[in-house]
């Protein structure tokens, strides 16, 4: 591939990303002179109010659970803490929005947990028992919380370990105790993994629709998603998601405001890691139990309720029958996604070598915005898009809807677009990790940049390019918001299934589907238990020096 058509590759990728944006405000400003001013004054202050509050309450319990979370195993020993290092990266494995499901089925009045309190205190009717409406903002503020803190306890509990041990015992030999330490010295330290976290679980709590609707939260993406589909407004759901856009923008900014220029602390030598304070009697049991009460509550509750579920739907009629259509149309999109996603990525993570270093790291991070675009965004961005280029296709005797709506292609497209920055980042860091000298030999043999890639490097770094592949096939199967809106039509996934149960408040049929979703997303917690490559850190896990520096220097969101 010679620099000139490199370049031109790129330009298309890059307007690829950049159309779903500029599309999404020529939309809106194809409203009517009377819809903008109904919006404002009558469904913008209620999402934007909920959707702030949302944002805010996820913001703190996601810093608060992540944050007490990564200190508790990265400073203290107790029995069971390996266990429990690995046990909190659990509720990854579960979407938000079968959180939400599970939870309304479970803490229904004619439910598992208010009919038991109520035979446990003797009484009859459910009004007679006092018990906190789940379907309220406060309950998906919790509930999306306990989902989402795995993204601040990753980063900084990877921080924690970076921090020079010597400096941290300075602090205790002066008289610190474990609090002090923690909030003087540990905690801003680790204030650039917190935001980075922080960061992206807002941006998933932002993404999410199922989760919010089935508790009656009429954010931004709710209103979105109602004003399209339940109004056939579509110019009125591009002007809510272009305030939505504004407000991606906005978390960006305070993500990068909230690292700041700060660098990560200084690497602990291998010789000098954090020390890790025992405790023995009921302190160790009340940390035990401290650190499993989050995963208890974002993991075993809703996955133990599924699999019961599951079960007695199967015992009394069997298999949904439409289950296996089901399973096939999403292997099927997200397969097909994913094999773009993986060839793409590979080319863009390559690009700096291929294109020029200036231009490859302008692409990686051009590959990024996609992921800060949210499902319901990217949706609506996509139609005109792809109904032009319909257009032009069906006049060079294409069919007249090839990759438009009501065809699987806009849904591959989505995805593509969305996850990917995950296999550029997999496969950037197993470029990362061979040695320079390799390609410049291979160079130096005659053998050009494409070549170079794909006979030295690409078998060297296979195993990160396959994690990348997995972890965007997972998150394919995961989607919701693009899904709904994008599929074909009568074509039903396991997200879009789940959704129109629990729409419908049909649980127990829709646990199947719930419980294979979650199957699925525990592909990506065995990927970051048991590494198969890559530097190791100081208690055996992988590298968080490694994968944390990476990420800062590509600028990641």
């Amino acid at each position: 591939m010679g620099r000139a058509a490199g370049r031109a590759a790129a330009g298309l990728l890059a307007a690829l990303i950049l159309a779903p944006v500029i599309s999404l405000a020529l939309s809106a400003a194809q409203g009517t002179g009377e819809l903008w001013p109904n919006l404002a004054a009558y469904v913008l202050p209620g999402a934007i109010r909920d959707t702030v509050l949302l944002l805010l309450g996820v913001g703190l319990l996601v810093v608060a659970i992540g944050t007490g979370a990564a200190w508790l195993v990265a400073a203290f020993e107790f029995p069971g803490r390996r266990w429990l290092d690995a046990a909190l990266l659990l509720p990854l494995a579960v979407p938000t929005y079968i959180v939400a499901y599970a939870y309304l089925d479970l803490l229904h009045p004619l439910g598992p947990v208010q009919g038991g309190l109520r035979a446990l205190f003797g009484l009859t009717r459910p009004r007679d028992l006092p018990f906190p409406e789940l379907r309220s903002l406060p309950g998906c503020i919790l509930l999306l919380g306990l989902v989402l803190y795995p993204y601040v306890y990753l980063p900084t509990r990877a921080l924690f370990l970076m921090q020079a041990g010597t400096l941290l015992e300075a602090a205790r030999t002066l008289g610190a105790g474990p609090g002090r330490v923690f909030a003087r010295i540990a905690l801003p330290l680790a204030r650039p993994a917190i935001a980075l976290g922080t960061g992206l679980a807002l941006m998933e709590a932002l993404n999410d629709v199922g989760a919010a609707e089935f508790l009656g939260v009429r954010t931004l993406t709710v209103q979105v998603y109602a004003t399209w589909v339940n109004r056939s407004d579509l110019p009125g759901a591009a002007q809510i998601a272009l305030v939505m856009l504004v407000g991606v923008l906005g978390l960006l900014a305070l993500e990068r405001a909230g690292r700041g220029a700060r660098g990560y602390a200084a690497s602990a030598r291998r010789d000098s890691p954090m020390s890790r304070r025992p405790l023995r009697g009921w302190w160790a049991g009340a940390a035990l139990l401290l650190g499993l009460t989050p995963v208890a509550l974002g993991f075993l509750l809703p996955a133990g309720y599924l699999l019961l579920a599951a079960v007695r739907r199967v015992r009394l009629a069997g298999w949904p029958g439409t289950l296996a259509a089901e399973v096939g149309h999403t292997l099927l999109y997200a397969g097909i996604a994913t094999l773009a996603i993986g060839g793409v990525g590979l080319l863009v993570a390559a690009s700096p070598g291929l294109l020029g270093r200036r231009s490859g790291r302008g692409l990686i991070r051009l590959a990024g915005l996609g992921y800060a675009l949210p499902g319901t965004i990217l949706a609506i961005g996509l139609l005109a898009p792809l109904a032009a280029l319909d257009a032009g296709l069906s006049g060079l005797g294409a069919p007249q809807t090839l990759i438009g709506l009501g065809t699987g292609g806009a849904l591959v497209i989505a995805y593509a677009i969305r996850f990917l920055t995950v296999a550029v980042g997999a496969s950037e860091a197993g470029l990362s990790r061979i040695p320079a000298s390799l390609p410049d030999a291979a160079r130096m043999l005659g053998h050009g940049r494409l070549s170079t890639l794909a006979r030295i490097q690409v078998p060297l770094a296979w195993p990160a390019i396959v994690s990348g592949c997995l972890l965007a096939f997972v998150e394919c199967v995961k989607e919701l918001p693009a899904t709904l809106l994008l599929r074909p039509l009568n074509v039903e996934t396991l997200s879009t299934h789940l959704y129109g149960e629990a729409a419908r408040g049909t649980y127990e049929d829709g646990a199947p589907a719930a419980l294979l979703i979650v199957a699925v997303g525990l592909v990506p917690v065995a990927l970051l238990l048991h590494p198969r490559s890559g530097p190791r850190g100081v208690d055996g896990s992988a590298d968080p020096h490694h994968a944390t520096r990476s990420n800062h220097e590509r600028g990641t969101a």
